[in-house]
């Protein structure tokens, strides 16, 4: 009986000194690498949107979150006017090219390389691109109203109300 435990005593020693490898998969916790080395696939604009020319877009995920409700892509289009509609929250940062919005509330802006711009989920703007447009695209999908309300009370709650409502 003594024999038996000192054996298994040694063979889990034995077993604790062997390293395991393990094929772990790719970490979803940093994700890094060239844009210029993105896979940019078709992505094209619903026919029905496009006002002018023969828009061509493309986009590239590069990270997604571990829920799904947040993902950064990069996403690049020929020339051509058209409406887009924002199904979540967007906030773009221009590469290269420039881009004219006009919002579906009238506010025109034009966006250049190195801008930074916000469109809230379920929103529409209209785009026109005069030769060609790059941008990284930060995308968060919206809670619905009444979780958003739950979740700015509760922070409230905790803060003590030094931070007004915001999320």
């Amino acid at each position: 009986m003594v024999l038996k435990l000192m054996l298994a005593s040694m063979a889990a020693f034995a077993a604790r000194a062997v390293p395991v490898v393990v094929a772990m998969p790719p970490s979803r916790n940093f994700v890094a690498g060239a844009s210029d080395e993105m896979e940019m696939k078709p992505s094209p604009i619903e026919r029905s949107w496009i006002l002018s020319g023969d828009p061509v877009a493309r986009i590239a995920e590069h990270s997604r979150g571990h829920d799904d409700a947040a993902m950064t892509a990069l996403w690049d289009c020929t020339a051509g006017e058209f409406r887009w509609y924002f199904g979540w929250d967007e906030t773009v940062m221009i590469l290269e090219g420039e881009v004219h919005i006009t919002t579906e509330d009238g506010v025109e802006r034009t966006l250049h390389a190195g801008d930074v711009a916000y469109f809230a989920g379920g929103t529409w703007a209209t785009w026109r691109i005069d030769r060609y447009l790059r941008k990284v695209a930060f995308l968060r999908k919206p809670f619905p109203k009444p979780l958003t309300m739950a979740y700015r009370l509760r922070n409230l709650v905790r803060q003590g109300n030094t931070q007004g409502l915001a999320a």
